[in-house]
């Protein structure tokens, strides 16, 4: 199927025929809203080179998968805590660099800033920077904003809960936001990992990028892996989700715990 071949080239999504159907259901949507007749006038206007470039973005929208939650494989966060952020501190007193992969709606780079934000004021410093991207543009648009329904953020430990969370002002109201100088510490952009480069500035100190590659086959996860530790810093650790892996790959690290790894 073109599509499904486009769509691979595109985000490195895989789309065998047993997701066929939900990739359909979720395009009917981008159907009317192009006011095409059907799914296949809709994939001619895709793949038309005058119109298809623009809809690219919005069929990317689609496909694309953004579970995520507050804390999510919360070991990953201990390890910060306890063992990643001491040996940065007493390291080096320079800004601590973080990139949080594929951030999707928010809630992982903002668990970072929670974390690190919380170890700077214990600890006099250090200062910290992250950057958050994400292929999908509507869920980085969430992402800047920071209001979430009060449900997802139970996962945030009360004290910091009450610390970088705002509580609505009307009693009506359900969703919660994010502090502003919380929000201010994360910079979003849009990155596809299938791009040859990543221009992401100066080496990263930590890379999270967790859950993505599950959707990649072998080779791409590879090749994903090895341009995301190329923008590692010498020593630098790479947290991969924990139903990924890495075995059987040539790349310069090393594990340090389940699913995190340091850059050798």
């Amino acid at each position: 199927m073109r599509l499904a071949t486009f769509i691979q080239s595109e985000t490195g999504i895989k789309m065998p025929h047993n997701k066929l159907t939900m990739l359909e259901g979720r395009l009917r949507r981008r159907v009317r809203a192009t006011g095409v007749a059907d799914l296949n006038t809709y994939c001619e206007f895709l793949f038309d080179a005058k119109f298809g470039r623009d809809e690219n973005v919005h069929l990317i929208n689609a496909v694309t998968t953004n579970k995520t939650d507050f804390f999510r494989e919360p070991r990953h966060f201990d390890y910060l805590t306890q063992t990643i952020l001491p040996e940065l501190k007493a390291k080096a007193s320079r800004r601590i660099r973080v990139w949080s992969a594929a951030c999707s709606t928010g809630a992982e780079p903002y668990t970072l800033a929670m974390l690190l934000d919380d170890f700077a004021d214990k600890h006099h410093g250090p200062d910290y920077g992250i950057l958050a991207t994400d292929l999908d543009t509507q869920v980085l648009e969430i992402a800047r904003r920071g209001i979430y329904p009060a449900e997802l953020i139970q996962p945030v430990p009360e004290r910091l809960r009450a610390r970088y969370v705002m509580q609505p002002l009307e009693k009506t109201s359900s969703d919660v936001r994010i502090v502003p100088s919380l929000r201010a510490a994360v910079g979003y952009a849009r990155l596809n990992l299938m791009d040859d480069n990543y221009p992401v500035g100066e080496p990263m100190d930590i890379i999270f990028c967790r859950n993505v590659l599950i959707y990649f086959d072998k080779q791409t996860q590879e090749q994903v892996v090895s341009k995301l530790c190329g923008k590692l810093r010498v020593g630098g650790w790479l947290v991969l989700g924990h139903s990924e892996s890495i075995a059987g790959m040539t790349l310069p690290v090393e594990q340090v715990c389940n699913t995190v790894f340091k850059r050798i």
